[in-house]
């Protein structure tokens, strides 16, 4: 009775078990190896500009499909195709919140390609190993949902009857594509990107009072002169229309209204409430740095009185609340690394792997394969330190920290999805212990800043592709793929990758320079601070603390999110304004499904569409941007090209145009796609 219950009660994949169909091949495994270098470098280019990365897995499915098709390619061969070509993605994110840290905390003068392939390598190949251990324990837990997997599986099952919806990916692409060849500065740049502008304040007087006589307080120099404790301030508000921008619109879209709006409240706290402020302190010494006749010279100096002052708030928030996200999931956390130590002797059994579903890569070869690893790291954070004993005390904390949030970053995706995964929450961690223990150590400088980024790199990398890699294993699980061969092509995912996403990183930081308002960068501002300010005590502490009692009080009071406020505190308020836009116009889609949609088949024909228009936008103009920065490398100037001057920034009412276009897209062709569903 207890055979048949359990007999029950197993999982029937998609493609049956005992099916024997292609999987495994040349033309899936290239496919995968394109998909990973384009979408992560798009990935890249978005990490850089947004501060954000969106999952892969869905537009590398559809795309898969659309590709394999006229090969007859097998739905299994979608799939490696699909865990190939989405870890690219995973990649990127771990990159682009570390690596360009180095350029930023002034340890390295521009970017090296050898060592910062090397750390990603180290680190992707490390999170597929890690997970390999770990996956059955994850995948066959049935308390994990695994939403965002779920969905993809549909969309593949779909697929199969016809209804891939590549048009909307590559149709999305293009129109991006297009845009962002007339709005970006490197292209011929008709269109606007944003509208900016400073709205002085009438002048006025400040003046500090003493509390018993009420009389103005005053002091004298050294000439004996008596000064007085006021100034004359006339100041105001700088503020900027949202960014033009498909990508931006496009992870509005993906992240809905509810993050969207988040969001953009850290950009209105910080450029309209906080930044007034700022200037009021600054008084007459504005003066010093502005044409009070100028507007474009307000708006110059509100950008650098941003950065000096409400940045570090900024990272002060984005600490706490990265903390706070760990402290809530405290329960999760240590149930996932309890799981995942668990299964260590499970795996090393052997135990069911009979059947080709069950077939992971062997598990000697694995532990073997990790262990090589983490002795070659330690001669690789030699090269960091100059040091053979903080090299290998900093390959010990990679290898305990990669391997615990491996299980943390597995465990998480499958209860909220890849797209919401904390990485930077995971990595600051690691950074923190890294740099504590350099410093205990007697590590200084720009050697212990070095070998705390370079740590904090290949662990930020282990959680970006393991938690990719859980996603799409499930994906595999639910169709019925083999897992040894997934395994298989995501490692061949990340070395193609870790090859080539230091080259667009190059191009854009020659083309926008990292760190500017065009490529804010800010998990990787974030770490560079933070090294700095531990290992070498460069950090502006009060404003940092200032930053974190910030995010205390939004803990007090119930505040959603004090991390996505904060980061939206430290990017360019034209970038959390259209992102807003974005998640507004899902808002308005989800409105309007809700008329009319009878079924939940309705509601996820909607939901699925207008995720592919999105990814699709966000993919175009990230592609573009790298290949118009490569131009700029290059040389080649496509505005003196055709004849434009070159300080032309663009017609502004064209900036509209494409808000009103991008929301077409956006709102009509879901409605569209979900009213022919029902018609079939």
């Amino acid at each position: 009775m207890q055979e048949l219950k359990k007999q029950s009660d197993k999982f029937t994949p998609y493609v049956p078990v005992d099916t024997t169909m292609r999987e495994l091949t040349l033309k899936a495994v290239l496919l995968g190896v394109f998909l990973a270098m384009i979408l992560g470098a798009a990935n890249a280019y978005l990490g850089l500009k947004a501060g954000m990365t969106v999952a892969a897995t869905f537009p590398a499915a559809v795309i898969a499909m659309a590709i394999l098709r006229p090969f007859k390619g097998t739905i299994l061969e979608e799939n490696i195709a699909r865990t190939t070509g989405a870890v690219g993605e995973a990649l990127a994110a771990g990159a682009i919140f570390t690596i360009p840290a180095f350029v930023l905390a002034k340890v390295w003068t521009d970017f090296y390609y050898l060592k910062s392939t090397l750390l990603m390598l180290v680190g992707g190949i490390l999170g597929v190993l890690f997970v390999i251990i770990l996956r059955r324990a994850l995948i066959e837990d049935k308390s994990l949902p695994y939403p965002e997997s779920k969905a993809c599986a549909e969309i593949v099952k779909a697929g199969q009857r016809g209804q891939s919806g590549a048009k909307y990916v590559f149709g999305s692409m293009g129109l991006a594509a297009l845009i962002e060849l007339f709005k970006n500065e490197n292209g011929f740049q008709f269109i606007k990107d944003t509208v900016s502008g400073f709205f002085k304040f009438g002048a006025s007087k400040v003046s500090l009072l003493n509390s018993k006589t009420s009389e103005i307080i005053t002091t004298t120099n050294e000439s004996g002169d008596t000064i007085e404790a006021s100034f004359d301030y006339q100041g105001g508000m700088y503020v900027q229309s949202p960014a033009a921008s498909p990508a931006f619109l496009g992870v509005g879209y993906i992240i809905g209204f509810k993050l969207a709006a988040i969001t953009f409240s850290g950009g209105v706290f910080g450029w309209l409430f906080l930044m007034p402020i700022v200037l009021l302190l600054m008084g007459h010494q504005l003066e010093t740095f502005v044409d009070i006749a100028d507007p474009g010279s307000w708006g110059s100096i509100a950008k650098a009185a941003y950065s000096a002052t409400v940045k570090p708030i900024a990272v002060g928030g984005m600490l706490v609340g990265a903390f706070y996200t760990l402290f809530k999931m405290r329960n999760s956390l240590v149930s996932g690394i309890t799981r995942g130590i668990k299964d260590i002797k499970e795996a090393g059994t052997g135990e069911n792997t009979t059947s080709r579903v069950d077939k992971d890569a062997p598990f000697g070869t694995v532990i073997i394969a990790i262990i090589v690893l983490v002795a070659s790291m330690v001669i690789l954070y030699q090269t960091f330190s100059h040091s053979w004993g903080s090299a290998l005390l900093a390959a010990v904390v990679m290898a305990l920290a990669g391997f615990i949030f491996a299980a943390v970053a597995g465990y998480l995706v499958g209860i909220i999805g890849s797209s919401s995964n904390p990485i930077s929450g995971l990595t600051l961690s690691t950074l923190l212990i890294a740099a504590l223990l350099m410093v205990s150590v007697g590590m200084k400088g720009k050697e212990g800043i070095a070998a705390v980024l370079a740590v904090a790199s290949v662990v930020c990398c282990v959680a970006g592709v393991a938690g990719d890699m859980m996603q799409d294993w499930k994906v595999g699980y639910i169709l019925g793929g083999t897992p040894w061969k997934m395994q298989i092509g995501g490692m061949i995912g990340v070395i193609a990758a870790a090859f080539v996403l230091v080259l667009p990183i190059m191009l854009l930081h020659q083309a926008s320079i990292i760190g500017s308002d065009a490529l804010p960068a800010p998990q990787a501002g974030l770490m560079a601070m933070m090294s700095k300010g531990i290992v070498d005590g460069q950090m502006a502490w009060p404003l940092v603390i200032a930053g974190m009692l910030f995010a205390v009080a939004l803990i007090l009071i119930g505040s959603p999110s004090p991390m996505l406020i904060s980061v939206g505190m430290y990017l360019p308020f034209n970038t959390t304004f259209a992102i807003f836009v974005g998640g507004l116009v899902k808002y308005i889609v989800e409105k309007l499904g809700e008329k009319n949609s009878k079924t939940e088949k309705d509601k996820e024909t909607l939901e699925n569409t207008g995720l592919l228009l999105a990814s699709g936008l966000v993919a175009g103009e990230a592609l573009t941007g790298i290949i118009l920065a490569g131009l700029v490398v290059l040389d080649f100037n496509l505005k003196t090209f055709i004849g434009l001057p070159e300080d032309y920034d663009g017609i502004w009412w064209l900036g509209v145009l494409v808000f009103v276009i991008l929301a077409f897209t956006l709102i009509w062709f879901p409605l569209k796609q979900m009213k022919l569903e029902k018609t079939k």
